[in-house]
C-alpha cells in the first residue's frame, strides 16, 4: 500500500490523466482528456490485464463502468463522485477518493456532467457500446 499511495503521488504531479498498473508495473499511461484514456485502454489492453490499479484524474459513474469492464481491481484519484463509489462498491472495486462529490459537474459547472448523465442505468458494456456509438473511442 505505500508503495501505491508513492506511485500516486507521483501521478498527481505529472500531466498524465491516467496510468495503470499490473502489481508495481506501469502498462499504460495517457494525458488524453476526459473518459479518452479509459476508451483507449479498453480497446487496446483490455481484457488481457486483470486486477489493474487506476490512478485516474476524476472518477464518475462514466469512469465507474469502464472500469468494470477492464477488470480494475483498486483505483485512486483526486476527485470521485458518491454515483462512482456506489457502482465501483457492486463490481468489487476498492476506491480511493481524495475529495467525493456527489456526481461530477460539467465544465460550465452548472449541471451534471453529460457523461455521467449518460452512464446513469447502464451495465458497463452497454455503456461501452454507447461511447463507441459516439465515436468517443475515435482513432484507437
Amino acid at each position: 500500500m505505500g508503495s501505491l499511495l508513492g506511485l500516486f503521488d507521483e501521478f498527481l504531479v505529472s500531466s498524465d490523466t491516467l496510468r495503470v498498473y499490473s502489481g508495481d508495473k506501469l502498462v499504460f499511461t495517457s494525458s488524453r482528456d476526459g473518459l479518452l484514456s479509459l476508451l483507449e485502454y479498453a480497446s487496446r489492453f483490455a481484457p488481457y490485464e486483470k486486477g489493474v490499479t487506476i490512478f485516474d484524474r476524476v472518477v464518475g459513474n462514466a469512469a465507474a463502468l469502464l472500469l468494470s469492464k477492464i477488470f480494475c481491481r483498486e483505483v485512486y484519484s483526486p476527485l470521485g463522485s458518491e454515483l462512482a463509489a456506489k457502482t465501483m462498491h457492486h463490481f468489487g472495486i476498492s476506491c480511493h477518493f481524495t475529495e467525493t462529490v456527489p456526481y461530477i459537474q460539467n465544465r460550465g459547472r452548472n449541471g451534471m456532467c453529460p457523461m455521467e448523465e449518460l452512464s446513469l442505468g447502464e451495465d458497463p458494456e452497454g455503456f461501452y457500446q454507447a461511447c463507441l456509438s459516439l465515436d468517443l473511442g475515435h482513432g484507437f
